[in-house]
């Protein structure tokens, strides 16, 4: 076991970086320091296991990495770009170009179909109708949701939901994939069935992805696995493909 080291000169083939990160935050009197120096790199095609135990700040690393939050200190580089600079608008436009999210609740927006919440994401950043409903089909399918392309989300099962929300992080056809408990929701089987299709994604597609779980069995399975110590990501070598 290894605490990783800042990435100094690493080659810009990285999807994402993360390069010695803090985060605190103000409890009353008492600062809470959740991130202290964490760093990490993902490159295409490699599916990441982030774990640690609740509180640890797992979340707060996903959100700081799809640019979602601004850490006290450190850089977040996605695909060779130094986001830390950024303002709002900027940083939007990587995360709608860049970026996938998946939640443990699927998020999916309720009075829409599942091809209309995988076709929507592709319309705001200005594909035409045809081309995003040719890509949500296409997407969908190959998750086995051929036939459930117009139900809505209260029509599909758990399992089903969340695909869908896997394809509509994929809709863009980003470089990087982050989740965040995308199984947590779910029973054993259709726990399993959900991240077999999302390993198989990942693989296929070349998207990087950096995924936040408590199931050390799936997270075994990933090429590493990352848990966040004491505000470190700290890497073991149990992680198996």
């Amino acid at each position: 076991m290894t605490v990783m080291a800042p990435i100094l000169n690493a080659p810009q083939t990285a999807v994402l970086k993360l390069e010695n990160l803090h985060r605190s935050f103000k409890q009353g009197a008492r600062e809470l320091r959740v991130l202290a120096g964490a760093c990490a790199e993902l490159r295409p095609g490699e599916a990441v296991a982030l774990v640690g135990p609740s509180g640890a700040g797992k979340s707060t690393l996903l959100h700081i990495a799809g640019l979602l939050e601004t850490p006290d200190g450190g850089r977040v580089v996605v695909n060779g770009r130094d986001c830390s600079g950024m303002g709002d608008r900027e940083r939007t436009q990587v995360r709608r170009t860049d970026m996938g999210f998946v939640y443990q609740f699927h998020q999916l927006l309720p009075e829409f179909s599942a091809l209309e919440n995988v076709v929507l994401p592709q319309l705001i950043l200005g594909r035409s109708k045809a081309a995003a409903e040719a890509r949500a089909v296409e997407l969908l399918s190959s998750m086995g949701l051929a036939a459930r392309l117009t139900h809505r989300p209260a029509e599909l099962s758990g399992g089903e939901q969340q695909r869908t929300a896997i394809c509509r992080a994929l809709a863009n056809h980003p470089r990087l994939i982050l989740a965040d408990e995308p199984t947590g929701n779910l029973d054993p089987n259709t726990a399993e069935l959900v991240f077999h299709e999302l390993i198989t994604l990942i693989r296929t597609t070349g998207v990087a992805a950096l995924i936040a779980t408590h199931n050390l069995e799936l997270a075994a399975r990933m090429d590493r696995i990352l848990t966040l110590n004491n505000g470190l990501l700290v890497e073991t070598t149990l992680a198996r493909r």
